[in-house]
């Protein structure tokens, strides 16, 4: 099979920043399935070799932005899981109303087209719209991770998939396997955080 070759050859020749964000970006993500706080630490390292692979590698400019802005965004999630509770206590996992879900779906339409026009029409970069996508709800997925938001998983499945299909079609297979593990600890971690949300009982349970 041609995808198995390419992969085959892609590991063999791959340059050490992929492999070392796709480890550590496992790593994240089994934490975070976890609600350990140092998931975010591993993020960190993780996307700041992934935004060099993004631009440098696979002419991906919207994501290797979307990874600059996780760096930054990480310190603040390390602050929200850690103190981000009543009384400064550990931040519970919480849900969101029906209304907001619209909110979320329909802007995050409307300006990721927006992105990808704009990068379409004045950057070299390579399938904007799709990229602009992904990049536009993994911003928006973050902030509800890191508000620990039990439906963020349910987005992490849709724009993970999309992420595969990105990836497998700029012939970055590494990546687009690596987003075939993570569609595998999302299912994980929604498992993991409903049980948490089940058990912390009525009075964590603020739906906004």
């Amino acid at each position: 099979m041609d995808w198995l070759q390419g992969l085959s050859a892609e590991m063999i020749a791959q340059h050490w920043t992929v492999w070392l964000a796709v480890l550590t970006a496992v790593l994240y993500l089994l934490l975070a399935a976890r609600e350990n706080p140092w998931c975010w630490f591993w993020g960190i390292i993780s996307c700041s070799f992934w935004a060099y692979a993004a631009f440098a590698l696979y002419d991906l400019w919207v994501d290797a932005l979307l990874q600059l802005f996780y760096v930054g965004i990480s310190f603040y999630g390390v602050y929200e899981w850690r103190w981000g509770g009543r009384g400064g206590k550990d931040l519970p996992i919480t849900t969101m109303s029906w209304q907001l879900h619209l909110w979320i779906i329909a802007g995050g339409l409307l300006l990721s087209y927006l992105i990808g026009y704009l990068f379409k029409a004045y950057t070299p970069a390579a399938a904007t719209y799709i990229d602009a996508f992904t990049t536009t709800f993994s911003v928006i997925i973050t902030f509800m991770v890191i508000y620990k938001k039990l439906e963020n998983w349910a987005y992490w499945l849709v724009v993970d998939t999309v992420y595969v299909y990105l990836y497998w079609s700029r012939g970055g297979y590494l990546f687009a396997l690596l987003f075939i593990v993570y569609l595998i600890i999302v299912i994980i971690g929604w498992i993991n955080w409903t049980k948490v949300y089940q058990k912390e009982g009525p009075q964590n349970k603020e739906t906004i």
